[in-house]
């Protein structure tokens, strides 16, 4: 259904208000569909669609709106309204959006929910704010062994309407301490008489409420686990975590890594939702530091003007030098760091990883630099400074690279955040040091 969501015929319908029509067309899209279709329209057309949808639907849809898409429609609810969306939204989406909110709107939003989902909601939000705890959810199905795979099916079919982990049954003793867990495509398999102990394939795999969210994520992934089970220090089961909430933790990882490579605090929430003065301030702290490192390659280029001034083609080869210096440490930063991310590269291969880049740099280096050479041997017509830049292009290149692979290494065994010197940082280090290499050579070869 989503062609009907997107073809410009379904927009003429809301604009001439043909409810009827587009409240059909709507109960049979999927709600991200229509968080995307509500995302574009105008705000008074966007509460008309909205209000249309079935309640069930409507929590769905609320769920995937960013947050102030999510403000305007509760402003825009009346009571009633506002406490059915929020009774029906899953607990870590309803935790996430009064996290958000807020202070004084979030409290007036406690108060409209059921005593029992307003303590679920205060329980999560008791929680750190990047923790596992945020995310889990409370709707799952346990069984204590001893319990038969028929009577299994009972609970399903009793619990299924309020439960989106029913491909997964959890194992509990009498203190809900968590004792394994099983796929529900092994009770499918197995005789309705047997007890779930007798059950093959059973996984013990869990994370601490405490934990950090991207430990859920990676754990899901090695795993491949559509849901993770969420237990305190006494392994007491408490939640669980669902594959759409590691999906979004995982988008947010990104978004975060993106930003921190361009020199940029994570802004934390979408783009569109953050002010002109929030932009500035997360972008003006690296800038001005930025601009003071910068400072360190203008002094250098001032303590050879002699030399500039003396053979003036010098400068026509410093921007072609310093880019490919930052080009080259910026290209295998970015393969380090990833290969970190994805422990596809480990401590322990750090030597080979420098071994291997030190060739690859000699490679680059001697590629770019012959290059260089023939440039600046046939457009000026001096081999002197064809040497020069040349030369330098084959040292710069090979610093640069090896900078690259050694900086988030050392970053990372100091345990901090490799993502942030793959950017605007590592090239001014390397637009410093390359520019001395650079006019030092070519004090060499020209005798200047």
């Amino acid at each position: 259904m989503q062609e009907n969501l997107d073809n410009p015929e379904f927009r003429q319908l809301i604009q001439a208000k043909q409810w009827k029509l587009v409240k059909q067309l709507l109960i049979g899209s999927n709600p991200w569909d229509i968080s995307k279709l509500l995302h574009i329209l105008k705000n008074e057309e966007m509460v008309f669609v909205f209000r249309l949808l079935p309640r069930e639907l409507a929590a769905e849809v609320f769920s995937e709106l960013d947050l102030s898409n999510q403000e305007y429609l509760l402003e825009q609810m009346g009571q009633e309204n506002v406490r059915t969306i929020l009774s029906m939204l899953d607990a870590d989406d309803r935790t996430e959006l009064f996290d958000e909110l807020p202070a004084e709107v979030a409290h007036q939003l406690l108060d409209l929910l059921p005593s029992d989902q307003r303590k679920e909601t205060l329980e999560l939000l008791g929680y750190p704010r990047e923790s596992i705890g945020r995310l889990m959810i409370p709707d799952y199905i346990t069984v204590t062994e001893g319990t038969r795979v028929q009577d299994v099916f009972t609970l399903i079919r009793k619990y299924a309407k309020d439960n989106q982990t029913l491909d997964t049954i959890y194992v509990v003793d009498k203190k809900r301490k968590l004792l394994y867990f099983l796929p529900l495509r092994k009770f499918l398999l197995s005789d309705p008489l047997k007890k779930v102990e007798e059950v093959e394939g059973k996984q013990s795999i869990s994370v601490s409420a405490f934990d950090d969210q991207e430990i859920a994520v990676k754990k899901m992934k090695d795993y491949n686990l559509v849901a993770i089970p969420v237990v305190d220090s006494r392994d007491t089961l408490l939640g669980v975590v669902t594959i759409d909430d590691a999906f979004d933790v995982l988008e947010d990882e990104t978004t975060e890594d993106f930003h921190k490579k361009s020199a940029l605090i994570p802004l934390g929430i979408n783009y569109s939702d953050a002010s002109s003065w929030m932009l500035y301030k997360k972008r003006i702290g690296w800038l001005i530091m930025l601009l003071f490192a910068n400072f360190v390659s203008g002094s250098v280029i001032e303590h050879f003007e002699a030399a500039i001034s003396t053979v003036v083609a010098l400068a026509f080869f410093i921007p072609v030098l310093i880019d490919s210096g930052g080009n080259t440490a910026t290209q295998v930063a970015t393969l380090i760091i990833r290969a970190i991310i994805v422990e596809d590269f480990t401590m322990k291969k750090w030597f080979q990883a420098i071994k291997k880049e030190i060739v690859v740099g000699i490679l680059l280096g001697t590629t770019l630099g012959l290059i260089l050479f023939f440039r600046g041997y046939f457009w000026l017509d001096s081999g002197n400074i064809g040497a020069a830049v040349g030369i330098s292009m084959t040292i710069i290149v090979l610093y640069a690279n090896f900078l690259g692979v050694i900086l988030p290494i050392v970053v990372y065994k100091c345990k901090l955040d490799p993502a942030v010197v793959s950017g605007p940082l590592l090239t001014t280090l390397v637009d410093a040091v390359g520019l001395i290499i650079y006019f030092n050579l070519a004090r060499f070869f020209l005798q200047i």
